[in-house]
Parts: structure tokens; sequence; C-alpha cells
């Protein structure tokens, strides 16, 4: 069976040279970074609760 391989996205925030930016640049790439970080870890937080609640319902 053929699998569609997908490309890995781009994040331009990860794995860029940083080498040229200034503190300035690099104080607000880490406070992005922070922000989808707790963006994530709220999903995930949300997705984990969902799941519980199914796997509640389904042992009824």
């Amino acid at each position: 069976m053929d699998e569609e391989i997908r490309p890995k996205p781009i994040d331009p925030l990860t794995g860029a040279d940083i080498s040229r930016l200034s503190v300035d640049e690099i104080e607000a790439r880490i406070a992005a970074l922070k922000t989808e970080i707790a963006r994530l870890e709220s999903a995930l937080q949300a997705k984990r609760a969902s799941r519980a609640a199914a796997d509640a319902a389904f042992k009824l």
C-alpha cells in the first residue's frame, strides 16, 4: 500500500541560524516560543481531559 509522505512543516523560529540576531531579537523569539509552549500545553490538557471523559463513558 502506498503511504503518502508529508514534508515536515518548516517553522522559522526553530532551527534557524541565530548567530546574527541581536539580544532583543533573541528575547523576542524566546517570548514567542514560550507563548507557543503555553498554547500547546493548554491544547494537550484539553485533549487529555476529553480522552479521560471518553474513557470513563465507555467503562460504564
